[in-house]
């Protein structure tokens, strides 16, 4: 899960604060930061999340693609529609959404 920080500073990027426990009632700000509401936090963090979730498919597919030498190497030995099978493949595998 995304953790309250980031949630924070998704918000307010030159918010100053500590958080104790990854507990929203527990924040302290600083420097005359100001504050940002429970509420907010928690929707900022469920959004977040969401869009991690839904972005799966991009993680799995660039640990499966080829290195980029590797595609190149491919292209050259085997042209241009071998490499797009290669690059296919793993789009297939890992469909968006």
């Amino acid at each position: 899960m995304t953790d309250i920080a980031n949630s924070i500073l998704a918000i307010n990027s030159d918010a100053q604060f500590s958080v104790n426990a990854e507990d929203v009632k527990q924040i302290t700000w600083h420097n005359d930061t100001t504050p940002i509401s429970e509420a907010d936090i928690l929707a900022k963090q469920k959004e977040l999340q969401t869009a991690y979730e839904n972005n799966a498919y991009q993680r799995n597919r660039a640990n499966e693609y080829p290195s980029m030498a590797d595609q190149l190497d491919d292209i050259y030995h085997n042209g241009v529609d071998e490499w797009k099978k290669t690059i296919k493949a793993v789009k297939d595998k890992y469909p968006k959404g």
